[in-house]
Order: structure tokens, then C-alpha cells, then sequence
């Protein structure tokens, strides 16, 4: 071992170097608030339960993308349309109770593929964050794409850059 080696200066000196070549490289962190980072096309966010363009329910609670999840993350109880509510929902059953564990998610995308209806799809949206284990057990409100009649806006905006498919 060298006196240079043995006083590990020029260690030192080399990874000074090192730290001052990163200064001038550009930061792999954004600010987030501020600035969002772009996803690709494929990315598979939190789950939307559609509506039609008249505002009505697409899911007839079938039950296809319940048998379809393989973490078995969906939890379903079907219900008959009253005459009253044809307003509300598309087809003659609807789905009472919808819902989702997102702990169990795995995100896969094979409730959205198996699904006849177009009802379910992933949007290119985060799951939010959340302080307790209940608050990630997502109902069948807080999954509900808004009404496009009553809220064009934020229709338009959850419905994101996803392509209108018509049934």
C-alpha cells in the first residue's frame, strides 16, 4: 500500500469528483404538486365504473370481472331495476354493492378485458392515499365516472384520453 493509499486522500478526491460531475446533471425528481410526470398509454391506474352518454349505468353486475381477478379484489351484490329507476340504470339488473379492495389490486387489467359491457375500465389516474385499511376499500360512489349531463367537465376529464366505445 502506497502513502497516498494509506491516507485515503485519494479516495476522497475521487468521490468529490464524483459529486461534483452530479451537480450539473439533470435531476430525475420533479416537483410534484406542481408538475406531472406523463405516463405512457398502457398505464393501468385506478378503476372507473362508466356510465353511458344519457348518465345511466353501464355494469349489469354480471359478475364476469369479479370471477376474472385473480387477487379476487371485487365484491359484487346484484339487484333488480325498479320501473321508477330506468333513468338510472341501463339494463333490467344493476349492481347494488360494487366494490373494490385496492389493497388486493394488483392492477392487471383483466376485470376491464373481461367485462361485456364496457362498465369497468383503469383510468390513468393514482390510487389515493390513504390513513387507514377501510379508506382503501373503494365503493361503488367513489368509483362512479361523473354524470356527463349533470357534469360535463369532470366527465370529460375522467374519461381521460380513452376512446368513446358506444354499445
Amino acid at each position: 500500500m502506497t502513502a497516498l493509499e494509506r491516507i485515503y486522500l485519494w479516495n476522497i478526491l475521487k468521490g468529490m469528483m464524483i459529486t461534483f460531475r452530479h451537480i450539473f446533471k439533470k435531476k430525475a425528481t420533479i416537483n410534484y404538486p406542481e408538475q406531472k410526470r406523463s405516463f405512457s398509454a398502457v398505464f393501468r391506474g385506478l378503476q372507473i365504473l362508466n356510465r353511458d352518454e344519457e348518465g345511466r349505468e353501464r355494469c349489469t353486475a354480471c359478475g364476469l370481472c369479479a370471477v376474472a381477478c385473480p387477487a379476487e379484489a371485487i365484491t359484487m351484490e346484484a339487484a333488480e331495476r325498479l320501473p321508477t329507476e330506468e333513468h338510472l340504470y341501463r339494463e333490467e339488473k344493476y349492481a347494488a354493492k360494487y366494490e373494490i379492495n385496492m389493497l388486493r389490486c394488483i392492477f392487471c387489467g383483466l376485470c376491464e378485458e373481461a367485462c361485456p359491457k364496457d362498465a369497468i375500465y383503469l383510468s390513468q389516474t393514482f390510487a389515493q392515499a390513504n390513513y387507514s385499511r377501510e379508506g382503501f376499500i373503494y365503493k361503488k360512489e367513489d368509483l362512479l365516472i361523473p354524470h356527463p349531463k349533470e357534469n360535463p367537465e369532470a366527465y370529460a376529464k375522467a374519461l381521460g384520453e380513452r376512446k368513446k366505445i358506444n354499445n
